[in-house]
């Protein structure tokens, strides 16, 4: 993998894991392009998803504190409602965590054999997401202030849902906030921040698969400088785009990534049928 390919996938992984068009998705049609495959490919993937991460916990920073801050507060443990508002963040990403822990650790391998990765189920899933977020955009708005532990389950399951190739996960967990009547902005911070404990376990669960190749082999077509653009493109382009997608979903204006969805899951599965 060249230098530049290697940048090409950390910008287009640091703005597609924020913004509603799905990272699989673009990280499988540049592959797809590129003729990345194997251990290399996974390398650079689990570097990339590690870069967005951090970027993610740059731009929520005061989130992050403030969570924590509560967590350590004096405070009434008896119930969830004698709880403050930090410790019942915290709480509903554990709960939303359950849902794609169980699909991750006892499923993951049996959803990639029947789906694959291919441009075909890509294509399909772009669709699905461009549904998603139309459907968001069109729903009534109820605009409820916190997010309930039920709420935050059933997001929990778009997440899981969401490790299809294809449906984005940001736009699947932001719209079934927003349909559910979640506030906006509340709804966006839930969504970047709930997935910070998934893809952390998942890069560790890979990192021990390459492990067991041995990383000299999953190194094979991938030099360390290659790694380092593709990590710090993924990270500069993933601070922009989470703090872009941030006031956008603010302002309502996810319509026009429902459209991106449809005309790239579209010509995907046109290729995909050549």
């Amino acid at each position: 993998m060249s230098w530049l390919e290697a940048l090409i996938l950390g910008i287009v992984q640091g703005l597609t894991e924020f913004l509603p068009v799905s990272s699989s998705g673009h990280l499988t049609i540049l592959s797809n392009l590129f003729g990345l495959e194997g251990e290399s490919n996974l390398t650079m993937i689990v570097a990339l998803h590690v870069a967005t991460v951090l970027s993610t916990l740059v731009i929520l920073w005061k989130e992050v504190i403030w969570i924590f801050k509560d967590l350590f507060a004096k405070q009434s443990w008896k119930s969830y409602s004698g709880l403050n508002d930090g410790t019942r963040f915290a709480i509903n990403i554990l709960i939303s965590m359950i849902p794609v822990g169980i699909v991750g650790v006892f499923f993951k391998d049996e959803v990639e054999a029947i789906f694959g990765s291919g441009l075909l189920i890509v294509g399909i899933m772009l669709i699905v997401t461009a549904s998603l977020l139309a459907f968001s955009y069109f729903a009534k708005p109820r605009q409820r202030e916190d997010i309930s532990p039920l709420h935050a389950f059933i997001i929990g399951i778009g997440q899981a849902v969401a490790v299809l190739p294809g449906l984005s996960r940001s736009g699947t967990t932001i719209a079934t906030g927003l349909l559910l009547g979640n506030k906006k902005e509340r709804m966006a911070q839930f969504s970047f921040l709930m997935v910070i404990p998934p893809v952390l376990g998942e890069a560790l669960l890979d990192v021990l698969d390459i492990a067991k190749e041995g990383f000299g082999t999953a190194m094979n077509g991938i030099s360390a400088g290659s790694l380092v653009v593709g990590f710090i493109a993924a990270f500069v382009t993933g601070c922009a785009a989470c703090q872009w997608m941030i006031n956008i979903v603010k302002r309502g204006k996810l319509i026009w990534f429902a459209v991106y969805c449809l005309v790239v899951g579209i010509l995907s599965i046109v290729f995909s049928l050549l």
